[in-house]
């Protein structure tokens, strides 16, 4: 009688819903599941990374660019710490991601085996659900259960613990069934819900359209922009969610996220109604909780989510409807148009001055990035991939390129350094024929760079801009505001990234000029090898509008003033 092992079974699980890729780091506490992965390499890709934190950060940014959930793969203790920042990464950007962890045998659990962590205690905030499967006959019901979890309501992160034992237990292969399952469907508002939130938006004299958030499909994209236009509606994308909508539209106004430009809070402080879908409203699109007052806005206030635990979390909406973006968007233009609407030069007068941020003083130094930004808007293909990881660097991207609707942005909500390396060798896998900028810093680079071995292994190389100050340019920003002149801790040394390349077996170049990039980018994105571009960017250039010394000038100048009252 055939039999199966519980590898066999779990691998059955992955093909029957959909899984054509699959990251990791190889672990012995898995080595079962590793077998049975190799008798189905011609249908499931398993990339194997460098380090755990990489490949769950490849595996976060498959899921927000497929919107299908990201399997990452990791062995027991150490192993799934390490990808646990990828799971709280996923968590903070509504992406769905399953983890699959290698575990200690069942029979010695609870012992402080070798390498033993209790996952439901170790994950338990930071992922929607944790298991552990003890049996390998519950595979299929339990998998089934973390697939629709991580999709559903607001989208997120699941984490499987794995026993070796169970993996390698075997069944009679008739015993377990296997099923393609059936799609999700998020919840639709009702006709009574939709006839409110127009009654509420045609009484709205300076709104605004704040979306983002996980869970949207390229039909729901294209249904908000069409509900935006036709309604002349100004739309302001959450934090690193530019790419929802196409901000070429005269209806884009920005985003809300870290560097908010002035005009833009001046924007949401003067707005009378706020129309949310998809957000949940966290500190970062509220700049602290301080531009909507907490419980209760001073604005008319419409909350739209997929999941009920957002609504009502920190603000209480005087509208909050359940339902997907999807769902909430195919609902709003079955509807009729609001007849004249009466914010139409409210929305011109927000485009005009989102459209006057895009270019910033002249830039210290002699590779002045604002430039370089102006050049990459006017000559990046339409269907550009940007990924980037965290740190000041980060404006250039998210504040000064226009995203078409055929463009993508993988960057993270919890502001993780690190991502963008892998997020853009999972683009380049997913996307293989598209063109994919990571953009990263000195600092952010050196956090996961060696991903870039995995990305040649693969045969799916990014380009690489490394912005290189010499700082960890955003803790020194901070530093320098509170401590202003007690520098400790943000000098950066870095190593030769053009003979890292090299050795890499990447292209390499070095830009000391702004009238160098436009060529050595175009050299980058025709090497089949990939690239990485360093650009000797000066550490005064700290903001687009702000330098480093100023920071420094003003702490010390509030300081001796506060000094002086104190005396007084």
């Amino acid at each position: 009688m055939a039999r199966k092992s519980g590898g066999e079974i779990l691998v059955d699980c992955l093909l029957a819903h959909g899984v054509d890729t699959m990251f990791g780091v190889p672990g012995e506490s898995y080595l079962p599941l590793l077998d049975a992965l190799y008798g189905v390499s011609d249908r499931l890709r398993t990339v194997m990374c460098r380090q755990e934190g990489g490949a769950g950060f490849m595996a976060e940014a498959y899921g927000k660019l497929t919107g299908r959930p990201g399997l990452c793969v990791v062995t027991r203790g150490p192993g799934a710490t390490n990808a646990s920042i990828a799971v709280h990464t996923a968590r903070q950007n509504s992406t769905p991601m399953i983890l699959l962890i290698g575990q200690v045998e069942r029979a010695a659990r609870h012992r402080e085996a070798f390498q033993e962590v209790d996952y439901a205690k170790f994950f338990g905030d930071m992922a929607k659900w944790v298991v552990e499967i003890d049996d390998p006959a519950r595979i299929p019901e339990l998998v089934g259960r973390a697939f629709q979890t991580a999709v559903s309501g607001r989208p997120g992160p699941v984490v499987i613990a794995l026993p070796e034992d169970m993996l390698s237990q075997t069944l009679p292969a008739e015993a377990v069934e296997v099923r393609m399952p059936g799609p999700y469907q998020a919840p639709a508002p009702s006709d009574a819900t939709m006839g409110s939130f127009f009654d509420h938006l045609s009484r709205a004299e300076r709104p605004l359209l704040l979306v983002g958030g996980g869970g949207w499909s390229q039909a729901g994209r294209r249904d908000l922009k069409a509900f935006a236009e036709q309604n002349d509606l100004p739309v302001l994308a959450g934090f690193r969610w530019q790419d929802l909508f196409d901000n070429h539209s005269d209806c884009y106004v920005g985003d809300l996220g870290v560097g908010l430009f002035p005009v833009t809070r001046d924007l949401v402080e003067a707005a009378d109604a706020i129309f949310a879908v998809g957000l949940d409203l966290g500190e970062i699109l509220t700049q602290g909780y301080s531009l909507l007052s907490v419980p209760y806005p001073q604005q008319t206030l419409v909350h739209v989510h997929a999941s009920d635990g957002e609504l009502g979390k920190v603000y209480q909406p005087n509208l909050a409807i359940h339902a997907g973006p999807d769902t909430f968007f195919a609902a709003a233009l079955a509807r009729d148009k609001v007849p004249t609407p009466a914010w139409r030069n409210w929305r011109a007068q927000a485009r005009a001055d989102f459209l006057a941020q895009l270019t910033p003083p002249p830039q210290p130094g002699a590779v002045d990035m604002g430039d370089v930004m102006a050049w990459l808007r006017d000559h990046l293909p339409d269907d550009v991939i940007i990924t980037n990881g965290a740190g000041n660097f980060t404006i250039w991207p998210n504040k000064f390129y226009l995203f078409g609707e055929q463009a993508r942005l993988l960057a993270a909500q919890s502001g993780p350094m690190g991502y963008g390396v892998p997020a853009s060798v999972a683009a380049k896998i997913v996307e293989p024929d598209r063109t994919v900028v990571c953009f990263a810093g000195d600092g952010d680079f050196q956090m996961n760079g060696q991903e870039l071995m995995t990305a040649a292994q693969e045969g799916a190389q990014p380009v690489v801009i490394v912005l290189n100050n010499g700082i960890f340019g955003t803790i020194r920003m901070h530093q320098e505001r509170h401590y202003p002149g007690r520098v400790m801790g943000t000098d950066l040394l870095s190593p030769d990234f053009q003979k890292l390349a090299q050795a890499y077996g990447y292209h390499g170049e070095r830009v000391a000029r702004t009238q160098d990039f436009p060529a050595a980018f175009e050299r980058a994105v025709a090497s089949k090898s990939g690239a990485i571009i360093e650009l000797m960017i000066d550490a005064e250039g700290i903001t687009p509008r702000q330098r480093l010394s100023q920071i420094r000038a003003e702490a010390v100048a509030k300081g001796q003033a506060r000094a002086a009252s104190k005396a007084d």
